[in-house]
C-alpha cells in the first residue's frame, strides 16, 4: 500500500470522478490534490493529510487514523453553487469509497465549513470537508 493518506486520496478522487452527480457539478480534471487556490473553477482539492498510527492489528497488519481535507472552490452567483458540490460530495461520501490494497474500519464526514473569500472583489465560495478514517493494511 502506498502511504495512508495517499491512499485514502486515491479512492475518494475515484468514487468522485465515478459519480454522476459530481461530475455535473465539476469537471473530472478540476478534481485533484494540490494545496493552492485553484486556476480554474469550479474545483475540489484534497489536502492537508494527518496519519495518526494506532499500531498493530491481527496478522501483521497496521492500522492508522486517517484525515484529510477536500477543499471545494467556487465563484458565487447566486445559486451557492459550492454549497450544491459539497451536498453531491457529502453523498457520495456517506459510505466508505471503494479501496484497493487496504480496509476502512471507520469512514465519517466528521465536519463541513464554508467561508467567503474576505476580498469582495473575489467572488469565491470555499468550503473544507473533513474526512476522517481508520484504515487497515498489510505490507
Amino acid at each position: 500500500m502506498i502511504e495512508p493518506t495517499l491512499a485514502l486520496q486515491t479512492a475518494i478522487r475515484s468514487a468522485l470522478v465515478a459519480s454522476p452527480a459530481v461530475a455535473a457539478l465539476v469537471p473530472v480534471d478540476h478534481i485533484r490534490a494540490g494545496s493552492t487556490r485553484p486556476d480554474k473553477l469550479p474545483s475540489i482539492i484534497m489536502s492537508g493529510g494527518q496519519t495518526i498510527f494506532l499500531g498493530n492489528a491481527s496478522g501483521s497488519q497496521y492500522v492508522a487514523r486517517v484525515f484529510l481535507d477536500l477543499h471545494i472552490w467556487a465563484l458565487e452567483d447566486g445559486a451557492d453553487t459550492a454549497k450544491a458540490i459539497g451536498f453531491a460530495v457529502s453523498n457520495v461520501l456517506k459510505q466508505a469509497p471503494d479501496a484497493t490494497s487496504f480496509a476502512f474500519d471507520e469512514f465519517s464526514l466528521p465536519a463541513i465549513r464554508w467561508m467567503r473569500d474576505p476580498n469582495p472583489a473575489q467572488a469565491y465560495t470555499h468550503g473544507v470537508i473533513t474526512v476522517e478514517a481508520v484504515m487497515r493494511w498489510s505490507v
